[in-house]
């Protein structure tokens, strides 16, 4: 109870300024904090609970790292508050206060920018060249229907690593789940055209 009124106390002997600040801070620092925990266990994907627009190229194909997205927007404004606080405190004019809660919010997240876009290119090293599975032997992960009539899986060892990817057949028959097929094709950079005939 003493706690809540000398929160309620503080609170009220703040500025509007500074009230502005402090919930600009708090909030987006809670945000960030769960943001943060969510990405050590996993939740913290493009779906995730601030459904951030970050683009995941599907099949090993690294970050597409984006400027505008919801975890630059949270980082921003969480470092915009505490600069702007400490602005504050250092008796700064309004118009100073902004501004060097503003460079530094944005210096923050074109560093962020810059240290995930290398991190793409470096993990664009190991992308999936597809065309290297052309003639490799494979093996059906889900059937695969006949005529190109729809979309199965394939397990194939490639670039020394074992892949899942969508595959279409021209055969005659479906190719069910188990069977060895062999890369006849590449129909686009994820699908792959497969034979079940020796």
């Amino acid at each position: 109870m003493n706690t809540t009124l000398a929160i309620t106390n503080w609170w009220q002997a703040l500025g509007g300024v500074e009230k502005f600040f402090w919930a600009i801070a708090l909030l987006f620092s809670f945000m960030f904090i769960v943001q943060t925990i969510l990405a050590f266990i996993g939740g913290g994907d493009d779906d995730g609970a601030f459904g951030d627009s970050d683009e995941y190229i599907d099949g090993d194909g690294g970050i597409d790292y984006q400027f505008f997205t919801i975890k630059n927007f949270i980082t921003f404004f969480t470092v915009f508050g505490w600069v702007g606080l400490g602005c504050l405190k250092g008796n700064l004019p309004l118009g100073q206060v902004i501004l060097w809660s503003t460079l530094s919010g944005v210096g923050i997240v074109l560093i962020m920018f810059y240290l995930f876009s290398r991190m793409a290119k470096l993990r664009s090293s190991g992308t999936l060249r597809i065309q290297n599975a052309l003639h490799k032997q494979a093996e059906t992960y889900l059937r695969i229907p006949a005529v190109r009539s729809g979309y199965g899986k394939v397990h194939i060892r490639v670039q020394g690593s074992l892949r899942e990817l969508r595959a279409l057949t021209d055969d005659d028959d479906d190719i069910p789940t188990g069977k060895p097929v062999t890369v006849v094709g590449i129909v686009n950079e994820s699908v792959l055209l497969v034979t079940g005939k020796g």
